[in-house]
């Protein structure tokens, strides 16, 4: 329920003459009846979703893994308040000296996957 409760707060905090739309990654809690049945009733807003095939698509998961590689696999923390202190330190480092992500596959090379993606998922259903 914490999507649908993300849902309320950007209806309630976006102007109510602009659509929404939101990229998301497919997983199952962004597609429950309660959500489809919420977004029917808001049709403002659009929910695009990454290929299944393409996580690195999604930026906030890249950015997660950069964490836990680079943060949170090199260190014992002996409570909830000290992994919270390396988290919050690793923030403010980030925050500091931002490493923006630079793709390395070319704009025709990531189309190139995205068409052979939706050709997989086409060929699928028969």
């Amino acid at each position: 329920m914490e999507f649908k409760k993300f849902l309320a707060k950007l209806d309630k905090e976006v102007p109510a003459d602009l659509d929404v739309h939101l990229i998301l990654d497919n997983y199952l809690t962004h597609k429950t009846p309660a959500i489809k049945k919420w977004l029917l009733a808001h049709s403002r807003f659009h929910l695009h979703f990454t290929p299944t095939s393409a996580s690195w698509l999604n930026l906030v998961e890249r950015w997660f893994a950069e964490l836990t590689q680079k943060k949170l696999k090199r260190g014992v923390r002996r409570s909830v308040q000290a992994l919270e202190g390396d988290i919050r330190n690793w923030l403010a480092d980030w925050n500091e000296h931002p490493r923006p992500f630079v793709w390395t596959k070319t704009a025709d090379e990531i189309l190139d996957n995205v068409a052979a993606y939706c050709r997989r998922i086409s060929d699928s259903s028969h």
